[in-house]
């Protein structure tokens, strides 16, 4: 990362290379996401009087279940089937939706009570994106629409290169127009939004991970703070897939999601009758 003219900073890929071996910012990212959440649900679950082995066949669910779904739901977004053989082109809201339905069939596989696994995966969820967003940086994909700052982040290797012609042709920024084509744009850098957010996200979560609710109550918390999120910075990402009037499918997802995580949390407010609280009964 370097100053380009004392005007913008200029991000390039970064690449650990061993021996034959490359690998990408995005995939140690992830690598280090998916670990990190399975070791926050094992603390949690030990810490609750819970057995956490079964964290071991959620994580790869996780695993599993959120890559297919983000490569599945980008190919779907793009109307290009090629993308799933791509290493590059993966969605948030298509990893978490995959995810999700894959970590439920393997609880349930397990016979153990989803909620109870939810509850304790939420901060770690967080704490996974937060993460996670860092390989988006690493990389340099899912920036954000041009700014004038000198905070603003050019990406002339991207994925892709933040080019006029690639921010016209892929993501509708009409309003550079008439520039060249292969000038490199400095753009907002949404992933650190997101980080940032994430973070946040993760220290509530954390903090209020000895709730007297039911079962599930966090997981509902943690849908509710993602929907805002994705909702927030939606408005600064370089994006072409306006959904509802000038909301993106992004949106339109994000709104679901929190309203379904405020539903849920009503419904887990309190323990009782098949609602059992975050801790293992006592000989149980």
């Amino acid at each position: 990362m370097i100053p380009d003219a004392g005007t913008h900073i200029v991000v390039q890929p970064f690449e650990l290379h061993l021996g034959p071996l490359t690998l990408t910012g995005f995939g140690i990212a992830m690598l280090l996401a998916f670990l990190v959440a399975q070791y926050i649900g094992q603390v949690e679950l030990d810490r609750r009087g819970h057995d956490s082995e079964v964290m071991g066949d959620v994580l790869v669910g996780a695993v599993v279940g959120g890559l297919l779904g983000a490569k599945i739901y980008y190919a779907i977004l793009y109307h290009d089937p090629r993308a799933l053989l791509h290493t590059a082109g993966f969605v948030f809201w298509g990893g978490l939706i995959g995810g999700i339905i894959a970590t439920a069939a393997v609880i349930r596989w397990r016979g153990l009570p989803f909620t109870r696994i939810s509850d304790v995966t939420a901060a770690g969820l967080a704490a996974a994106y937060a993460i996670g967003r860092t390989g988006c940086w690493a990389v340099g994909d899912d920036y954000g629409r041009p700014w004038d700052s000198r905070w603003a982040v050019a990406f002339p290797n991207g994925y892709p290169p933040s080019t006029v012609q690639n921010l016209i042709e892929q993501f509708g920024i009409t309003n550079l127009a008439g520039r060249p084509p292969l000038e490199v744009v400095a753009v907002h850098p949404t992933q650190l939004y997101e980080v940032a957010m994430g973070l946040m996200m993760f220290w509530v979560l954390w903090k209020l991970r000895d709730h007297k609710h039911a079962e599930g109550w966090l997981f509902g918390l943690y849908c509710a703070m993602a929907g805002v999120e994705r909702f927030i910075v939606e408005f600064f990402r370089a994006k072409d897939d306006r959904f509802v009037g000038p909301l993106t499918m992004a949106q339109t997802i994000a709104i679901v999601f929190a309203i379904g995580g405020i539903v849920w949390m009503q419904a887990r407010r309190n323990t009782g009758d098949g609602r059992p609280g975050i801790y293992a009964k006592a000989g149980g």
